[in-house]
């Protein structure tokens, strides 16, 4: 299924793309070839196969019908022209990072990335003799001429993880490719229905399809997408270094991206007015969401998404001590280091996007310890925002005795 879905809407690709040519037997549904390896009665056509002159599965490791099947949906809501799954997205990152850098190269990248790919940055890429330069991540002339200094790949996520600061990929992707460098995008917060970094300049766009793709928070994924040369590349490191994508993996993914955009289309919906109500809680120092048009990169969101995600962060004046009494009160809450599934999550950035840095770390990079991370599920609007509203009039009440 390929021309056809050209055309196709975000809600079709997201049901059909990547599907019919890879069912069996009939099935409406894609099988779990679980298989390590497949059998060849001519050795000539195995050798063939294995050589990649024509079709054929070898070992999993290599490829995988349940994993590819993925790979297709995911490319095909990216529009992209190839794809590479991963065991996790972590995985993804680190693998493509490693494709395309070798000693003398130079990145050029944000503060504000996910906690575990600015340890990417700050501990394994320098063993490798990697220069790294961690921008402000809104400050767009800061960046600009850093890429200008010299910049081999330019690493972007936006929005960002926690703490939601947008970046212009249109803009930053034009400096980018005049100083030579391969633009790479984190958009797993945005997810396609959203976001599409290769239509506004990118070169290669990642996913931790654990989250929103997969949508419940049982299989863990990565996906990479890209052209055809490049994804060959990133292909090779993951076939020789194999962090490749379990088939049971694959199909839980599989079957949870068939209803993204009605997922994320709810879950937007209610993210947007819990960050109007939490604006006016009082305990509440800060309110991050790219939806409000307080937020300094509003107008960027506004240009280069379609809606402003689901993930909502504040920062409790109390800090630690509100974020607990909060988080004891909660009812629609799972208080749990993931995010993007059908069930409300909350995670203070210590603990979940950020748990690998020390508090120095995070204060310098401007993580308050109050920084509270809600992950907005499909729940009923109305029911979350009175769940929060019930714990914040608990958490006022228990003030005295916490605070004295």
């Amino acid at each position: 299924m390929g021309k056809e879905m050209d055309n196709a809407r975000m809600g079709t690709r997201a049901v059909w793309a990547g599907e019919k040519e890879f069912r069996a037997f009939g099935s409406t549904q894609i099988p779990v070839m679980l298989g390590v390896a497949y059998d060849y009665e001519d050795v000539d056509v195995w050798y063939e196969a294995a050589m990649g002159e024509r079709p054929g599965y070898i070992y999993n490791r290599m490829d995988n019908p349940t994993v590819q099947s993925l790979e297709e949906k995911i490319r095909m809501l990216e529009g992209a022209e190839a794809a590479v799954a991963f065991s996790s997205g972590m995985a993804a990152i680190s693998s493509t990072l490693y494709t395309f850098l070798k000693p003398g190269d130079r990145v050029v990248s944000l503060k504000d990335t996910y906690g575990g790919t600015n340890k990417v940055f700050t501990e394994f890429l320098p063993n490798i003799q990697v220069g790294v330069e961690l921008c402000t991540t809104e400050d767009q002339e800061q960046i600009e001429r850093e890429i200008a200094k010299g910049c081999t790949l330019l690493y972007l996520e936006t929005p960002t993880n926690p703490t939601l600061k947008i970046t212009d990929i249109r803009r930053l992707a034009q400096a980018a490719h005049a100083a030579g460098a391969l633009v790479l995008v984190d958009n797993t917060f945005a997810t396609p229905i959203q976001q599409n970094p290769l239509a506004l300049g990118a070169d290669i766009v990642i996913h931790s399809a654990t989250k929103f793709i997969s949508g419940h928070a049982d299989a863990m994924g990565g996906v990479v997408c890209g052209s055809v040369e490049l994804m060959k590349a990133v292909y090779h490191y993951r076939e020789i270094n194999g962090a490749n994508m379990d088939p049971w993996s694959a199909y839980l993914i599989l079957r949870g991206a068939k209803t993204l955009k009605l997922r994320v289309q709810q879950q937007v919906k209610s993210a947007m007015e819990i960050a109007q109500y939490l604006q006016t809680e009082p305990l509440v120092e800060a309110v991050y969401y790219p939806g409000l048009s307080t937020h300094p990169g509003h107008d960027i969101a506004k240009e280069q998404m379609r809606g402003y995600g689901s993930i909502v962060s504040i920062v409790l004046k109390d800090e630690m001590k509100g974020i607990k009494c909060l988080l004891s009160r909660l009812q629609y809450a799972n208080r749990a280091g993931n995010l993007g599934a059908v069930e409300t999550i909350y995670g203070p950035a210590r603990t979940t996007s950020h748990v690998e840095c020390t508090p120095e770390e995070r204060k310098a990079l401007g993580i308050s310890e109050g920084l509270l991370r809600i992950s907005v599920g499909i729940e009923d609007t109305e029911d979350l925002i009175e769940d929060l509203r019930q714990a914040f009039a608990y958490l006022q009440s228990e003030r005295l005795h916490y605070t004295t």
